[in-house]
C-alpha cells in the first residue's frame, strides 16, 4: 500500500496548445500545464496556459487552442474546485490564462514577480484580468521553498523576475525537474546560453541555468522537462498517462 504521507505520487504532463516559435531556430513548441497528485489526495496544478480571449498581435506566434487546462482536468475526472494549490511560475500570457478559474485554490508565486506584475509591468497586462481577479488568494514566497515534502519551488529569475521552476520527487521515477521557461528548450541547457528577445536579464538567466544544472547533478535528476520543447514532448508521457 502506498504511504499516505502527503508526498507527490503522480505527475501529469498536460499538452494544451502547439505554437509556432519564430525565434531561436525552433518551428514549434508546446503550451503546457502540469498536475501533481499527492498520496493524501491533494491536487497541485502548475500554470494554466493561454486564455481563450487572447488575440496575438499581428506577426506574433499563432496558437491552436486545441485544449484548455479545464478540458484536460476534466479528462482526469477533475473540476477546478478539486485543485488545492496552483503554482504560478510567472504571469506570461501562455502560463496564466486560466488562473481566475481556481478561486478555491491557494496560488503560490514569488513575491518579486507578483509585485512587479501588480506594479503595472506591460508584459503581464494582457492577462491581468485572469491572474489578478479579486476572488484569487495568493501566498507570496521569497526564493527557493519546499512547498511540501517532495515538492520544491526553485527561484529562477532571468526569463522574468521571480520566475520559478519546480522539482518533484516521485516514488518510482525519482526526481523530475520542470524547468518551465528558465530553460524552454533542451539544447539551451548550457551555461553559455544567450538570452532570447523575451528573456528579461541574460546574466540572471545564465545564473539560473547553472543553478538548475547544479541541482540536476546534486539531486541526480533523471528527467528534466523543458518549458516549450516540442521535440522533447514527443518522447514524454502525456496525460492521461503519468509519471509515478
Amino acid at each position: 500500500m502506498a504511504p499516505n504521507d502527503g508526498t507527490p505520487r503522480r505527475l501529469y504532463l498536460m499538452q494544451l496548445e502547439t505554437v509556432t516559435i519564430p525565434i531561436g531556430g525552433s518551428t514549434y513548441g508546446m503550451v503546457v500545464s502540469y498536475l501533481i497528485q499527492t498520496s493524501d489526495g491533494k491536487h497541485i496544478l502548475v500554470d494554466t496556459g493561454m486564455p481563450l480571449d487572447y488575440e496575438p498581435p499581428q506577426g506574433a506566434p499563432r496558437h491552436t487552442h486545441e485544449h484548455t487546462v479545464l478540458t484536460r482536468l476534466a479528462e482526469l475526472g477533475l473540476r477546478p474546485a478539486d485543485v488545492d494549490i496552483l503554482v504560478c511560475t510567472h504571469f506570461d500570457t501562455d502560463h496564466a490564462g486560466f488562473h481566475d478559474a481556481f478561486p478555491q485554490a491557494e496560488l503560490i508565486v514569488q513575491r518579486a514577480h507578483y509585485e512587479q506584475a501588480r506594479g503595472g509591468h506591460p508584459r503581464f497586462a494582457a492577462t491581468r484580468s485572469h491572474w489578478d481577479a479579486r476572488t484569487l488568494h495568493y501566498r507570496l514566497i521569497d526564493g527557493d521553498s519546499e512547498l511540501l515534502p517532495g515538492l520544491t519551488l526553485i527561484e529562477t529569475s532571468g526569463h522574468a523576475t521571480g520566475h520559478q521552476s519546480v522539482l518533484v520527487r516521485l516514488p518510482q521515477t525519482g526526481p523530475v525537474l520542470l524547468a518551465i521557461d528558465a530553460v524552454s528548450l533542451q539544447r539551451l541547457f548550457t551555461p553559455e546560453r544567450k538570452a532570447w528577445p523575451l528573456d528579461e536579464n541574460e546574466e540572471q538567466l545564465r545564473a539560473s541555468t547553472q543553478k538548475l544544472l547544479d541541482l540536476v547533478d546534486r539531486e541526480q535528476v533523471g528527467l528534466v522537462v523543458f518549458g516549450h520543447d516540442g521535440d522533447q514532448w514527443q518522447s514524454l508521457k502525456r496525460s492521461p498517462a503519468y509519471y509515478g
